[in-house]
């Protein structure tokens, strides 16, 4: 089935929230990569994706360069991204990235939604063995872009897969996140437009669970979703 079936399954799984949830985490990260390595998207190849990101999900672009800006403020909030790690409803494996500037208040509020819904937060990189980081670009079909060809030059790229999508006829490429900023470049330099850009936590194995569990693995991923310091989440639960 091919491992573009599990980042599939990932996108899936990495439950996004409203369009203003999703506007809101986006400047977040903005912030960190600006005040990471500055405000020019030439030099910046974080913010670059960012800024492809940001005009994938419409977003304003006075809202983008409000961002920009407001992150060379040097009274702005310094967030950053951390990971925690535990188990949820039925032993799920769960992800949570977060974007914060206030570490006692997030990790309490992640560690209140897994534990009330009968789970366990854990330690950093304890559930390192189940997923693995991953990239994933789309971009433009070009005229006269043969997928095989194209897959074959990535390879050595770090490139796992590239397939189209049916529905908007784009090409997906899959890769190993440390390899994103390699892929990046290769399309820059062939002029293919990157339409879009995601990175995401593919799980390696899935959890089946009991539709009671579910029910309250669920209602633990919608308190999480409402949680302004929440960037994604992902997990290894079994869909049906």
């Amino acid at each position: 089935m091919g491992r573009a079936f599990e980042y599939r399954k990932a996108r899936i799984f990495a439950r996004n929230a409203r369009l203003s949830k999703t506007f809101t985490r986006i400047s977040k990260d903005i912030t960190i990569a600006v005040k990471g390595a500055g405000a020019d998207p030439t030099t910046n190849s974080r913010l670059r994706m960012l800024l492809q990101k940001a005009k994938a999900e419409s977003m304003p672009k006075d809202s983008v360069e409000r961002a920009i800006k407001k992150a060379l403020d040097k009274d702005t909030a310094d967030y950053k991204e951390i990971i925690y790690e535990g188990y949820g409803p039925g032993g799920v494996a769960v992800l949570v990235v977060t974007a914060t500037d206030n570490n006692t208040r997030t990790v309490s509020n992640v560690r209140s939604y897994i534990t009330r819904h009968g789970g366990t937060l854990g330690t950093s990189g304890c559930l390192s063995f189940l997923f693995e980081h991953k990239c994933l670009f789309k971009v433009e079909n070009k005229e006269g872009i043969d997928l095989e060809e194209l897959e074959l030059e990535l390879i050595d790229f770090g490139v796992d897969e590239v397939e189209q999508d049916e529905e908007s006829g784009e090409i997906i490429i899959y890769g190993a996140f440390e390899s994103n900023s390699k892929i990046q470049a290769y399309l820059e330099e062939r002029n293919i437009e990157i339409k879009d850009v995601e990175f995401l936590y593919a799980p390696n194995d899935y959890k089946e669970i009991t539709e009671e569990q579910k029910e309250l693995f669920y209602k633990m991923m919608d308190k999480m979703e409402e949680d302004d310091d929440v960037q994604n989440v992902f997990h290894n639960m079994k869909e049906d």
